[in-house]
């Protein structure tokens, strides 16, 4: 089938049938001719899927079949269905596929966090060449605590989920480079480490546990969350399996803006519990079990939901209906 040909001669009725989705108000007449043109699309849908399956094509009638539908059925989802289906099946979906590459970024981290944790802990001479003397004193006696009790915890609170946005932002974005999101975690995992080291240096060991854990549980696997999604990208550019290069990485690329949206909600909690309770008078006993319950409860949402609807079949993809089919090719 020459596909220039058959849209030269049916783009009339798909450009009549898309204004009449559009209309407002529709007589008797026009809800006829939109039956038709929808009959007829569909037709030609199912044409081009079997002798010419043209992505772009597909692509197109596909979702303009899909609108004449909801024109002619008059269904609307409200919008707090679409709001239910996004954090309820898309996002665990696309968290459990990225769970390998998530794994691979939290072993960079926490390799590298151990490795200048124990270095500088027990090194004094490597801990002055990166920090002074004065400062690791000011550090372990003052700034470590000090840093949450800065303000009103309402505009901490903010800061810190901006702070740790814009960093998971980064690792999203610029994850498809496969580069980027492993100096972020080799980085992030050194300077943890090094705050761990001169902590424990100065007998502060237990503090920094105490501070870091209630809302660092939560923030830092947030992090690495989006660090192996991006990671993800990478891989299905890389290695795209059997549909073209291009389709992987769409597909892909989709999901992971599922998992970036998704995150957002995640770092505000970790963000008001650091700001709320990891500087508070509770006991911290209670303020680390706050924040392992959290961490908990975003894990069994990840990895217990998540395999739940990937069994499912649900990808945290598109529909079908709005992104066209895939065709596997060979070679």
């Amino acid at each position: 089938m020459d596909t220039d040909a058959f849209i030269a001669v049916h783009r009339p009725q798909w450009d009549r049938l898309q204004e009449l989705t559009r209309s407002r108000q529709l007589d008797a007449a026009g809800i006829d001719e939109l039956l038709s043109l929808y009959q007829e699309t569909s037709t030609h849908l199912s044409t081009v899927r079997s002798t010419n399956p043209d992505p772009a094509l597909i692509s197109r009638l596909s979702l303009l079949v899909h609108r004449a539908r909801l024109r002619i059925t008059g269904a609307r989802i409200p919008l707090w269905k679409h709001a239910r289906t996004f954090f309820w099946e898309d996002l665990p979906a696309a968290l459990y596929q990225a769970r390998w590459t998530v794994a691979l970024a939290a072993g960079l981290f926490l390799v590298s966090a151990l490795v200048a944790g124990f270095y500088f802990g027990f090194d004094a001479t490597a801990r002055e060449l990166v920090v002074p003397e004065a400062q690791q004193r000011s550090l372990a006696q003052r700034d470590f605590v000090s840093y949450y009790f800065q303000g009103e915890a309402t505009g901490f609170a903010a800061q810190v989920w901006t702070n740790n946005a814009w960093i998971t932002v980064q690792a999203v974005v610029f994850g498809v480079t496969g580069i980027w999101p492993v100096i972020m975690l080799l980085q992030n995992g050194l300077n943890v480490g090094l705050s761990a080291g001169v902590m424990g240096a100065y007998g502060g060991l237990g503090t920094f546990f105490v501070y870091i854990l209630p809302h660092g549980l939560l923030e830092i696997t947030s992090v690495l969350v989006g660090a192996g999604a991006g990671l993800r990208t990478f891989w299905a550019w890389v290695r795209p399996g059997p549909v073209p290069r291009l389709w992987a990485l769409s597909r892909s690329a989709r999901a992971l803006v599922t998992v970036a949206i998704g995150l957002v909600p995640v770092l505000l909690i970790s963000g008001f519990i650091e700001a709320f309770v990891t500087p508070s008078s509770l006991p911290p006993a209670v303020r680390i079990g706050i924040g392992v319950a959290a961490w908990l409860a975003f894990l069994v949402f990840m990895l217990g939901r998540g395999r739940q609807v990937h069994r499912a079949g649900i990808t945290g993809d598109l529909s079908a209906e709005l992104v066209g089919d895939h065709v596997a090719t060979a070679g």
